[in-house]
């Protein structure tokens, strides 16, 4: 069966107007060109769709629950249009996110926030990762784009800053220090340190020794936990003090107390994606997240 969109257009024009000369009008074309299409489709059905006199038509049986098919297929062949017209444009379709637990305590939300708003109809997919994990996602396809730490230079990864915050130390509530407005970094010479492992998050653990190397001093590392928050739960079992991002204060764990460093080490959070990566929906995430809209994903950008 040979019928084609143009004509179940025309025969919703006639139906909703039941006038020849007012449909023809209406879908800005002569009225024997629209006769002969309507013709051409009751061929083709091999049903009576209109009756006809010479000024009006009505709709046959046959004609009134074609003419309800027609409109849902219309539409549905214009959602179809829309959508692809969306999809290439990356506002419609699938971005996965991974992240370590410290951006969903800086700029995750926020950016989230921003980009649902905007693209709705993006399903956005997040999942949290430590952060030694989630370059290799990028790059395996696992996730479109990820917010972690610095990774410094990868093959085949691009990055962008995103947040840079300062470490804190986050001592007992009970110790000696939890009054002092802030603390040097030879203070804390002999104390117990909690850390996390270098390949957990090697950016994370540098900056920590170079905090203890600008006090002139090494640090005396007692515990190592992958997970900041568990770093943070035995800082309030009193089984040392820890170096940790200024946005853990915001876990509002009891027992801790957080104190600024003096001359505090940084730490950059970046957005990491994989140069090449086609899904259309990362160049609009990447443009709220920061990035101008002339930059490609084609090198190490941060």
């Amino acid at each position: 069966m040979m019928i084609d969109l143009r004509q179940m257009r025309y025969f919703a024009a006639l139906a909703e107007t039941l006038h020849f000369g007012r449909a023809a009008e209406r879908l800005h074309i002569s009225q024997p060109p629209l006769t002969r299409q309507i013709a051409a489709l009751e061929r083709e059905l091999g049903v009576r769709l209109l009756e006809r006199n010479s000024r009006r038509a009505k709709l046959t049986h046959a004609g009134q629950r074609f003419l309800e098919e027609a409109r849902l297929a219309i539409a549905a062949f214009d959602q179809a249009c829309r959508n692809a017209q969306l999809a290439e444009r990356g506002e419609l379709g699938a971005l996965a996110i991974g992240f370590m637990m410290h951006a969903a305590h800086t700029v995750l939300p926020r950016l989230t926030r921003q980009f649902m708003t905007d693209y709705p109809q993006v399903r956005v997919e997040l999942r949290e990762m430590i952060p030694d994990l989630l370059p290799d996602a990028v790059l395996t396809g696992r996730f479109d784009a990820a917010v972690t730490f610095d990774p410094g230079a990868i093959r085949g990864l691009s990055t962008h800053q995103i947040f840079e915050e300062k470490l804190c130390l986050a001592v007992p509530s009970g110790h000696s220090f939890a009054a002092l407005p802030s603390i040097r970094a030879e203070q804390l010479a002999g104390e117990p340190l909690i850390a996390t492992p270098p390949d957990v998050a090697p950016t994370l653990r540098d900056a920590i020794l170079r905090f203890f190397h600008s006090g002139g001093i090494a640090p005396t590392i007692r515990l190592e936990a992958q997970l900041q928050q568990t770093i943070v739960s035995l800082v309030a079992e009193e089984l040392g003090v820890a170096l940790v991002p200024t946005s853990m204060s915001r876990l509002g764990l009891p027992g801790v107390v957080f104190l600024p460093l003096e001359a505090a080490p940084t730490v950059a959070h970046v957005i990491a994606w994989r140069d090449g990566n086609l899904n259309p929906t990362l160049r609009p995430f990447l443009v709220a997240a920061g990035l101008q809209k002339s930059c490609r994903p084609c090198g190490n950008s941060a």
